[in-house]
Formats: structure tokens, C-alpha cells, sequence
């Protein structure tokens, strides 16, 4: 069986050789199912869930009937904190609450390399030789991008947090970073192009790649 495989490129857009991918994290089959359910559970973990208003049962005073029932020519009322006074509660007020949802963590993975594999196969994955910007300045980001024809989004996988390549690439929009122990299936499939650092895939394939982690993806 046939290795998959991936050029690599150096900073200034050359080819300088072929690496060679593990066959149980970049040639997975395609879970849609499996990649959703890790997309969904990423913004659902986002979202704050704070938002809180007071019905009119809370907002404080309005204990006094305004008016007499009868007799005045004014439409009956209550209290002065049903919703339709000012200050008054707030119907169906939105409450505080959880969104948070839980997905295991093998099927994480299998939804990462299952999204990685698809991006290799749509020839949407790049890996750089030596990933570093010398001064951490913008333009040499924009002069890498621009060598590799990055004209849309792109993650940018380090093998660790290089400071001079986060600064640089921080006043870029379409560009995001990521150290390689943070990166997820939902990151992936934002972006339409994924770049490695050599020494980052190798972190991950080091990780990852052991024969336990291959029977999970093949499960």
C-alpha cells in the first residue's frame, strides 16, 4: 500500500523535497457524520450562555395597583412592572444557561484526522521546511503567504508557540495560528488551507501515530 505523502515547500515558496505521512492519521475515511458532531460541539463549548434578563415576577417594586379597576377611562392594570410599562419584566426572558456538550476522546481524533485526511487528499495541506520569520514583522508573513499563493484562509501549525511567527502573523486576517498541541477538527475544516511546520507533523505523527491509535481510527 502506498504511503500518502505531501510536498515541502521552504519559506520562499521552493520545493525542497517529499515527505512521507502515517498511513492511520492521513488516509482516514471521510466521517461527515463524525466531523459535524466535533464542529457542532466546538461553537456549542464557545458560547457563553450569560445572557440574563428579569421577568416581571423579579423586577423589583410595581406590588400597588396603579389604578382602580373601573371607572377612571384607563385600560386596567396591575402592576407597573408587567411588561408593557417601562421598566417592567421582560417576556420569555432569556436566562443563563449551559450549551456546553461533550464528545469523547477518540472520536475527536478520528473527526481530526478524518478532516486532516480529506484536506490531503483535496491537496489543501502544506508543509514548510523551517517555519521562521527572522525580525516577527508582517510583511515577511505577507511575503510568505505570497509566495505560497495563500490568497485565502490558512491555519498556520507550529510545533511550538514562536513568538516572532505569532507577532508577525497577528495583524493578518485571514491568517490563524496554532501551536500543534492545541489543533482540532473545527480549526481544520474553518480553513481552507492547513500549514505545517515539518517539525510540528512530526510532533503530531509522533504522538498520535502509535499502533493503539490507528486500531481507534480504524474502529
Amino acid at each position: 500500500m502506498t504511503m500518502p505523502n505531501v510536498k515541502v515547500y521552504n519559506m520562499n515558496g521552493k520545493e525542497t523535497g517529499v515527505m512521507e505521512l502515517q498511513e492511520g492519521l492521513f488516509n482516514v475515511e471521510f466521517k461527515e457524520d463524525l466531523i459535524h458532531q466535533a464542529v457542532v460541539t466546538r461553537l456549542a463549548n464557545m458560547r457563553q450562555g450569560t445572557k440574563s434578563t428579569l421577568t416581571r415576577s423579579e423586577v423589583r417594586g410595581g406590588g400597588k395597583k396603579p389604578w382602580r379597576q373601573k371607572g377612571t377611562g384607563n385600560a386596567r392594570q396591575g402592576s407597573t412592572r408587567a411588561p408593557q410599562w417601562i421598566k417592567g419584566g421582560v417576556v420569555f426572558a432569556p436566562k443563563s444557561r449551559d450549551f456546553s456538550k461533550k464528545l469523547n476522546i477518540t472520536m475527536k481524533r478520528v473527526a481530526l484526522f478524518s478532516a486532516l485526511s480529506q484536506k490531503l487528499r483535496d491537496d489543501e495541506i502544506v508543509v514548510i521546511d523551517n517555519l521562521a520569520v527572522e525580525n516577527g514583522k508582517t510583511k515577511e508573513m505577507v511575503a510568505f503567504l505570497k509566495a505560497l499563493n495563500l490568497d485565502k484562509t490558512v491555519l498556520l501549525v507550529m510545533a511550538n508557540g514562536d513568538e516572532k511567527v505569532r507577532r508577525a502573523s497577528g495583524n493578518i486576517q485571514k491568517l490563524q495560528t496554532m501551536p500543534v498541541e492545541l489543533l482540532n477538527c473545527y480549526d481544520v475544516v474553518k480553513n481552507a488551507k492547513v500549514v505545517f511546520a515539518k517539525e510540528a507533523i512530526e510532533k503530531l505523527q509522533e504522538t498520535y501515530g502509535s499502533p493503539e491509535t490507528a486500531q481507534e481510527v480504524a474502529e
